[in-house]
């Protein structure tokens, strides 16, 4: 029976404590009821937490998408995460894509050169999709996580703490509203009093109610000091943790530095990949075709390896090789000459020659050929073959 006593009492205690906010805060909006303003320390402190909170929100969400772009997928890691439970394994569009390229040169065959290609390809974005699946792991860990966690812990503290000040400082408010109706209110019944009304009856009763109304102006004397009191250590303890924040965006710099690296790791190692795909499909240039009179026009090899140079180079056999305008002598000429092949050539069609690697083969030029062509001839095999791919030797 006494519990259930004291659980009314508390409960008609937090109803009035909650009605008397409730209408100073409404007396507030209406301009009729003073309010307490924080010191501008803490309102620059409390502008801080909340900018804070919400650029931390829009980078953490961005950067989300920016490492897993599909919303499903965010959405299940977000259920599972909150499961408690890890999310299953899934291939990225990189891994994907390299599949697809591996089984399609293996389908094509290795032993072509498109085939070939392709499994190179393949495999590089792999490799690329694995560097991808890293570089989404370590943001998680050493970005994302920390973010949220201020989000969810640090923050939700604080926002608990303020709301608290903003109820202490309602409480103080509406104390400092009731001192001021009792002190009006005393004030009034002493001028009354000291009017000497006739009849004994009457001055009874003003005097009564001079010491009740007395009796109450005390009372609120002491609710509003120990509210205030209530209210300057609560705003203590909120002025503490907002304080933090300045350590906060030291943290969070520290883990945008982690996020920078693990970004530079990753372009850099898809760069490395690339540059070392480039150089594997340089013995598997494309071949390019006329539309207009269906004549061939020869390829041009990748950009990174060095072609023919501006001007005569000696090799390392004592060989000399010849610029381009030597080539354009030779078209001119009728004389034959001999030329190193720099890459593996697959013939188009059967009027051009197939060539390898470092093969020296007899070159010379046709009256009507193409200008990007020389007409080529190893043994009894003969064929036009692409200016770009070969070197001139003396």
């Amino acid at each position: 029976m006494n519990i259930m006593d004291f659980n009314v009492k508390k409960l008609a205690a937090d109803a009035g404590t909650f009605l008397s906010r409730a209408v100073q805060f409404t007396e507030e909006k209406l301009g009729q009821a003073e309010k307490t303003e924080l010191d501008a320390h803490l309102e620059n402190l409390l502008s801080k937490a909340e900018c804070t909170k919400i650029w931390t929100e829009k980078i953490m969400k961005q950067t989300e998408v920016l490492l897993q772009p599909n919303p499903n997928a965010r959405i299940e890691e977000f259920v599972y995460e909150k499961l408690d439970r890890k999310a299953p394994s899934r291939i990225n569009n990189p891994e994907l894509l390299g599949q697809y390229m591996i089984d399609a040169g293996t389908e094509f065959g290795p032993g072509t050169a498109y085939g070939n290609a392709l499994i190179k390809c393949g495999e590089t974005q792999k490799r690329i999709g694995t560097a991808d699946r890293e570089l989404i792991q370590t943001s998680a860990l050493n970005f994302l996580t920390p973010l949220r966690n201020f989000i969810e812990g640090d923050y939700k503290t604080i926002a608990k703490e303020r709301k608290l000040l903003q109820n202490k400082r309602l409480d103080l408010d509406a104390a400092k509203t009731r001192l001021k109706k009792a002190k009006a209110a005393e004030t009034r019944v002493s001028q009354l009093n000291s009017a000497r009304l006739e009849g004994d009856n009457i001055m009874v009763n003003f005097s009564y109610m001079l010491n009740f109304l007395h009796v109450k102006w005390l009372k609120s004397e002491q609710e509003l000091r120990i509210t205030q009191s209530e209210f300057d250590r609560q705003a203590e303890i909120t002025r503490l943790l907002l304080e933090g924040i300045s350590s906060t965006h030291a943290h969070h710099l520290r883990c945008l530095n982690d996020f920078v690296e693990a970004q530079m790791t990753y372009y850099a190692q898809c760069y490395q990949y690339m540059l070392d795909l480039q150089k594997q499909l340089g013995s598997f240039p494309s071949i390019y075709h006329c539309n207009n009179n269906q004549t061939s026009v020869a390829p041009i090899p990748s950009a990174s390896s060095n072609v023919i140079g501006s001007s005569a180079l000696t090799s390392t056999s004592g060989l000399v090789i010849t610029s381009p305008s030597n080539l354009t002598d030779l078209k001119e000429c009728s004389g034959s000459r001999k030329a190193r092949v720099l890459y593996d050539y697959d013939a188009a069609n059967s009027t051009e020659l197939s060539l390898l690697a470092d093969e020296v083969i007899t070159v010379f030029s046709v009256i009507g050929m193409d200008s990007d062509w020389l007409m080529g001839e190893r043994g009894n095999q003969k064929g036009r073959v692409p200016i770009t791919y070969l070197e001139l030797l003396n």
